[in-house]
């Protein structure tokens, strides 16, 4: 009977728990042919890792469950760690730190401090099921006994990655809550009344979005389905459905419009080409700023707080990441063990924890992680 810790999952959390654990306790299974398939696709190959503006505030979920995690291993401490093994991630984007040339830097630090675990490939995990004092892993190709079972194998996003609901779906065989999932970290798509956004596809605008009571700054970048970019990216995480405010002008000074004798589409700090269909769209000449209507300008000024609904997400396959998941009422805070079957632990995404764009979601695959490992290596 083996009495290793089965890891589910090959990704950012399953690795970390590999390195953090003592040699030879744990077995990693991975659907997968290779482990850390998703943390080269991220941040355009360079991973971005973490953050230096780290809190709770950063992420959708529960607060004091969040907080304990990033308390006990935050962006300080695992920038350490990762430099201790010889790669120094960058700063970036002002606080976002990524690794120096490819995630591939980062993804060989995990692969090589968990080594030491017995690495299984190309193994996929049906179910899982407990007897006794021990779980019965059951893969396409055996049956494994464990007294513990970590599931971290993630979310629904990026499926042509490997991604599939085996963590909800074992979670919920012992009881669990799942919290509804939905695409995160996403581009959205358009009504009809907003099809003139795909004429602009390629085009890039600084804006700030409200949406529920967040406001998400960033680029908005016009795609072909509708609009994307790292600020509609964070918008995302908050929007269920309903509408979100769009200001296209979030440094713009309205009183300077009325005296000026330049065009609109000189005046207007935006592309031309943007002005334009926004001109159409409300039904504007492109004439002297100072010789519009008080009519037409109330018009114009919807530019600062242009408002509408959107038809839905990209969806999975463009998702960065998962909303919802695991209840975390249902897993200690302490240790990611789950509070109905001793022995089954969560963490990363599989949990209903959420960050914003910007190193937040793999700093919580990392600190659920060590949380998990600090545990275990005191039950041994």
């Amino acid at each position: 009977m083996d009495k290793k810790i089965i890891i589910i999952g090959g990704g950012a959390s399953a690795l970390m728990l590999a390195s953090l654990l003592p040699e030879q306790s744990a077995t990693l299974i991975e659907a997968n042919s290779k482990v850390g398939a998703k943390m080269l696709a991220s941040g355009g190959g360079k991973c971005n890792i973490t953050n230096q503006r780290m809190d709770s505030t950063f992420y959708l979920g529960k607060d004091g469950f969040i907080k304990k995690s990033l308390k006990a291993f935050d962006q300080k401490a695992l920038l350490a760690w990762i430099e201790r093994r010889g790669v120094y991630p960058v700063l970036r984007k002002e606080s976002q730190y990524f690794c120096p040339n490819s995630a591939k830097e980062l993804l060989e630090i995990l692969i090589k401090e968990s080594k030491k675990q017995t690495i299984v490939l190309g193994e996929k995990v049906i179910n899982v099921s407990k007897r006794g004092d021990y779980f019965r892993v059951k893969t396409d190709k055996r049956i494994l006994t464990s007294e513990v079972v970590v599931v971290a194998s993630g979310g629904l996003s990026y499926p042509l990655l490997g991604a599939t609901p085996i963590g909800y779906e074992i979670a919920a065989s012992f009881g669990h809550t799942i919290i509804k999932t939905a695409p995160a970290l996403v581009g959205f798509t358009v009504q009809k009344e907003q099809f003139f956004f795909k004429e602009l596809t390629g085009v890039s605008v600084e804006v700030q979005i409200r949406v529920a009571d967040q406001l998400c700054k960033g680029p908005l970048l016009f795609a072909h389905k509708g609009i994307s970019g790292p600020g509609v990216l964070d918008a995302s995480l908050y929007w269920e459905k309903g509408n979100i405010t769009i200001d296209f002008l979030p440094m713009f000074s309205w009183d300077s419009i009325r005296s000026s004798n330049k065009q609109l589409t000189s005046i207007l700090p935006l592309p031309k080409r943007v002005t334009k269909a926004f001109l159409i769209q409300f039904g504007i000449e492109d004439k002297i700023a100072s010789k519009l209507s008080l009519n037409e300008l109330k018009r114009l000024e919807a530019l600062s707080h242009y408002s509408f609904a959107p038809a839905g997400t990209f969806g999975y396959s463009k998702a960065e990441v998962t909303r919802g998941g695991v209840c975390t009422d249902e897993v200690d805070a302490n240790t990611m063990m789950s509070l109905k079957s001793s022995g089954l632990y969560f963490i990363g995404e599989v949990l209903d924890v959420t960050g914003r764009l910007g190193g937040y979601n793999f700093q919580w695959a990392f600190s659920s992680a060590y949380s998990c490992a600090q545990s275990l290596k005191h039950k041994k």
